[in-house]
């Protein structure tokens, strides 16, 4: 597997994220509100912006950062409309390019759209060039997003035709889908990220709004990631294995929004000042 997608821990049960803590929001700061669109527009989200990336655990609602980018499934409605009333701007995190046999429309996938396994239990790369069928299923998910009312997606796994995926796929077959899940973001008002997938961002970072990145930094990786930010566009950067005073100097040069997690994304976070 590539480097950026080895390290998504995605977990294997249901998540405790029925319920946001208890605390009403954060103090307002400066760089921990992100403004919300004028009507009609999609959220534009900003370089520099401040982040929190949960993916496990009760979701923790008092992190001070203006975007929190949580499980789409798992986090409920509520749960976005709590972090919006104190000005955060929520993503929803979906897997695009890889099926999960945890999730509750799994047998919606046919047999025949799985491939091999790329890396975590229960999980198998999507044939990508099946645009049709997965355009039905993947709007379906969006339509959830847009319901609960998120303001962008996180579209993981989005890079199938650089792993042994069990299909033929090629650049242009993950080209043409990477486009069609834009497409199906911004069709509902969505902003829509980069997940890795490095050597399609020259063709790519005019048609997203973000990009996600694990380990540009461990990985010698950062300046491929610098076009979003030349185009006014944020990277939403973490590192697992090293320590934030050992990045956070550098990212801050490029404009990133760094932070360092731990592998379960759960609550805790370390970000750049």
């Amino acid at each position: 597997m590539k480097p950026g997608t080895r390290l998504r821990l995605l977990f294997l049960v249901p998540l405790l994220l029925l319920a946001a803590c208890t605390v009403e929001g954060p103090d307002e700061g400066p760089d921990d509100v992100s403004p919300a669109p004028a009507p009609g527009e999609r959220w534009q989200p900003a370089p520099g912006v401040s982040w929190q990336w949960q993916l496990t655990g009760k979701l923790d609602t008092s992190v001070r950062a203006a975007v929190y980018d949580v499980d789409g499934f798992n986090t409920t409605k509520e749960q976005v409309a709590t972090l919006k009333r104190v000005g955060r701007r929520t993503i929803c995190y979906l897997s695009t390019g890889a099926w999960e046999d945890f999730r509750p429309d799994a047998a919606a996938f046919p047999e025949s759209m799985l491939g091999e396994g790329n890396g975590w239990d229960g999980e198998r790369w999507l044939d990508v060039r099946r645009l049709a069928e997965l355009e039905q299923l993947m709007a379906k998910r969006f339509d959830m997003c847009r319901d609960k009312g998120f303001d962008a997606v996180e579209p993981d796994n989005m890079d199938g035709y650089a792993n042994e995926s069990g299909f033929p796929l090629t650049a242009e077959d993950q080209l043409r889908y990477n486009r069609l899940i834009a497409k199906l973001a911004h069709d509902r008002g969505l902003a829509v990220g980069l997940k890795n997938d490095l050597d399609q961002i020259p063709q790519l970072v005019g048609e997203f709004d973000f990009a996600v990145n694990e380990q540009c930094v461990q990985y010698e990786e950062c300046e491929r990631l610098t076009p979003f930010i030349q185009a006014g566009k944020p990277v939403f950067h973490v590192e697992y294995e090293l320590r934030a005073s050992r990045f956070c100097a550098a990212t801050r040069k490029l404009k990133f929004s760094s932070m360092e997690k731990k592998p379960e994304l759960g609550p805790w976070r370390k970000a750049c000042p």
